[in-house]
């Protein structure tokens, strides 16, 4: 009982909560759906903090994408062996986390030690940011206890299966009820995050600025040059004309 409330219903929950609650979110708080940016409060921090954690965070998203969905036949079948994937995932993988924890690590010691920014943080960013911090280290701390410094765990065989028969609808809670703790509590709080996420500044990442990149131009040019107006002792100055947008 405890295996299919643990990793079979607390994960379907979550998962219900993340679609609905980003359903709620659009249609009742589109103005709030933003990132809620400090920058104008402070950017020096940000300005180093924010692209480490973001480029750390897309490289570990594509890491959990392909250590979780993908079987590991698939990548056998590429022609990529055991030790290869896991040798390539923990080193890359290393270097992911610890760009996205030195990320993290610069914008929670901003909003702490800025006094603006402090005042300006509501509840959602009071439950985001510990959670968010507790997930990544977690990932980070298994990743580092059985697969840096330990003898080597396969979680392909493990977590990725019970993952997959998740949204297969074929749970399979056995299959991470024998897999070691510090992969439990990584995988418990990474559904508590996806529960949080409708209701925190995560919404941002489904409203990236694709138009940006095709939207025509906005080009600035001066009038024509305006006719002389006399003056005085037969000397004539043209006229200040404003400019137009183009």
């Amino acid at each position: 009982m405890n295996d299919l409330l643990l990793w079979v219903a607390v994960p379907y929950v979550c998962l219900a909560v993340f679609v609905v609650g980003h359903v709620w979110r659009y249609r009742h708080d589109q103005f709030g759906w933003t990132t809620h940016t400090s920058q104008l409060l402070e950017h020096r921090w940000l300005r180093w903090g924010s692209p480490l954690f973001h480029l750390g965070a897309f490289m570990v998203i594509a890491g959990h994408v392909v250590g979780l969905a993908v079987p590991a036949s698939w990548t056998e079948s590429a022609g990529i062996d055991e030790h290869t994937y896991h040798t390539t995932a923990v080193w890359a993988g290393s270097v992911a986390g610890l760009a996205m924890v030195t990320g993290l690590g610069m914008l929670c010691a901003r909003r702490l030690l800025t006094r603006r920014i402090r005042l300006g943080t509501d509840r959602s960013d009071k439950v985001l940011f510990p959670l968010l911090s507790a997930t990544v280290l977690l990932g980070i701390s298994a990743t580092a206890a059985h697969n840096v410094f330990g003898a080597g765990y396969d979680y392909r065989s493990t977590v990725s299966v019970w993952f997959r028969g998740l949204f297969a609808l074929r749970p399979q809670p056995e299959a991470i009820a024998g897999a070691p703790l510090l992969f439990q509590l990584h995988a418990l709080s990474a559904c508590l995050l996806f529960a949080a996420w409708p209701f925190t500044r995560l919404v941002h990442v489904w409203s990236a600025p694709v138009g940006y990149l095709v939207r025509p131009y906005v080009v600035y040019r001066r009038r024509a040059a305006p006719a002389a107006v006399p003056q005085a002792g037969g000397r004539g100055r043209p006229a200040a004309g404003p400019r137009r947008a183009a």
